[in-house]
């Protein structure tokens, strides 16, 4: 492949949303299986790819205090793509502009990570098929094969490849509301495996209730995990109900909370706008307001 050195292009790397995790058992692996309906949001990270004569991977993520090594799953999504196409002649330069918040179940990392492999496909024009793009994702983390996709929103089985598209919502508002602290998925995950010890039989009830799964019945199995140690996260649901959300959920391990407001003819309502004027009031937090892709 021949691709010029400066050659760049810049894309938008969305947000996602859990409208539904469940989880169905750990594997050998120290994955989980799970069994959850992802939805892309319109709060995006800012990504702009630059091809280079120098071999390997440089990555500046301004403004923030994210690592710039392999350490960061951008820099190892980048290597990764790379040496599948035997680029070993090229290099490729990445800047990161980070607006989704970090460690935050809001799958920023994984979307950024996802996204980097699509765009070196396209920048580079190798050809990798969704399928192929997949398989590259697949080591990198859960929810980043999400993010090699189209797809607005997805079920999502397996450790999270294994998708089929569902309808996205529509005509709603996502106010988002993060309390200001980073929560481990890793912590999440772990304290849910030694929470659910010895308890198989539990997992295996969860299997079969969700053979009429509805695609939108909110329900997060890590809630009970993230809120145990954070109660602050409770509290920012319980507000998001009293200021007048249809739904509210914890996405992925938190600590994120999502309430969900249905549009009026005009766009956005006005118990959405109301909820955001009355969050931001409070001090730590950050609050976002974001669309279904």
């Amino acid at each position: 492949m021949s691709v010029s050195s400066g050659t760049s292009l810049v894309l938008r790397a969305s947000a996602k949303v859990n409208l539904f995790l469940r989880i169905i058992k750990r594997r050998p692996d120290g994955y989980h299986d799970l069994d959850t309906v992802m939805q892309k949001l319109d709060l995006c990270d800012l990504i702009t790819l630059t091809v280079t004569d120098e071999p390997g991977v440089v990555l500046r993520c301004p403004d923030s205090d994210l690592p710039e090594d392999r350490s960061n799953i951008v820099f190892r999504a980048a290597e990764a793509f790379l040496a599948a196409c035997e680029c070993e002649k090229v290099g490729v330069s990445i800047t990161l502009e980070k607006n989704i918040p970090v460690a935050a179940g809001l799958g920023g990392g994984s979307s950024d990570a996802g996204t980097v492999l699509v765009g070196l496909n396209r920048l580079l024009g190798a050809g990798f098929s969704v399928a192929d793009l997949i398989a590259l994702a697949r080591p990198l983390g859960a929810d980043v094969p999400f993010f090699v996709t189209d797809f607005g929103a997805v079920r999502a089985e397996g450790i999270g490849d294994q998708m089929s598209a569902v309808p996205s919502l529509k005509d709603c508002t996502f106010v988002l509301v993060n309390p200001g602290f980073p929560v481990s998925t890793r912590w999440v995950y772990e304290k849910y495996a030694l929470t659910m010890a010895d308890k198989d039989s539990k997992l295996r009830d969860s299997q079969k209730k969700i053979s009429h799964f509805l695609p939108y019945a909110g329900n997060n199995d890590l809630e009970q995990i993230t809120l145990s140690s954070y109660p602050e996260v409770e509290r920012l649901k319980q507000g998001l109900l009293s200021l007048g959300a249809s739904s509210v959920l914890m996405s992925g391990s938190g600590p994120t909370v999502f309430g969900i407001f249905t549009d009026e003819d005009g766009g956005v309502s006005t118990l959405a706008r109301q909820a955001v004027h009355v969050l931001e009031q409070q001090n730590g937090i950050k609050v976002f307001v974001a669309q279904p892709v």
